[in-house]
């Protein structure tokens, strides 16, 4: 009998050499699979740990890298890196491009069937993946209410599911309506579930380094988060059809 296993993979991007983490399900068949994006500190034993729960759920998972292996703990050195790239479109895609292309190639992976779900940073490369046109079953963000270039948000082809914390002063309202004009404008499919009394990255449990102001985890939401989630995971991209 076999069981979830996985991998450390690395890949170029950006300039860099990333590090992921490939989670694959029991089994020797192809699977539906998903690109798990972090936060904008970049991959941790968080997103780890989402990719490992997805493969148990019968998915081939990869939790993708942003900064050449590196966590960025610093709240100023990861602020310096994460602004510009996410003012730059381009620059997400192609980190996303070769995430995708490691889960692509992967032997277990059925190519056809793939989803991204993000988180804060990694949510906005999800994003640009489906506004780049990239043919996904689903696309799922926490505290990613990123909004594109004009006219590009129409080639999203797959259902876009966000969450954001209603506190959350770095996704405020303004944000929160832009973002959803857009989706609405480009005849997305597209659901926004607001999370009463929550601030930014309120999944993703309590570190022990500085933060940016406006952070606080919220263990009642964060299991809420995943739960709709898995609920958007079973609904588009099902592990047996």
């Amino acid at each position: 009998m076999t069981t979830m296993t996985t991998r450390t993979v690395e890949y170029p991007a950006d300039g860099l050499t990333m590090v992921g983490h490939l989670a694959l399900p029991a089994g020797v068949g192809r699977r539906p699979a998903v690109l798990v994006g972090p936060e904008g500190m970049g991959l941790s034993d968080v997103e780890r740990r989402r990719a490992d729960v997805l493969a148990g759920l019968g998915y081939v998972a990869l939790a993708f890298d942003m900064h050449g292996g590196r966590y960025l703990g610093d709240p100023e050195e990861m602020l310096a890196r994460c602004l510009p790239l996410l003012a730059d479109p381009d620059r997400m895609r192609g980190i996303g491009h070769a995430a995708l292309g490691v889960l692509r190639a992967e032997s277990r992976t059925d190519p056809e069937r793939i989803a991204a779900v993000g988180y804060g940073t990694g949510g906005a490369i999800a994003l640009e993946l489906g506004r780049d046109g990239v043919n996904l079953r689903a696309i799922g963000t926490v505290n990613a209410l990123t909004t594109g270039r004009p006219g590009e948000t129409a080639r999203i082809r797959c259902p876009v599911w966000a969450g954001v914390g209603s506190e959350d002063p770095i996704m405020p309202t303004a944000q929160r309506d832009a973002f959803t004009a857009e989706m609405q404008a480009a005849g997305v499919d597209w659901r926004l579930v607001v999370y009463g009394g929550a601030l930014h990255a309120f999944h993703h449990p309590t570190v022990d380094h500085p933060t940016v102001p406006g952070v606080g985890y919220h263990p009642q939401h964060a299991r809420r988060a995943w739960h709709d989630v898995i609920v958007l995971l079973t609904e588009c991209l099902p592990v047996t059809e």
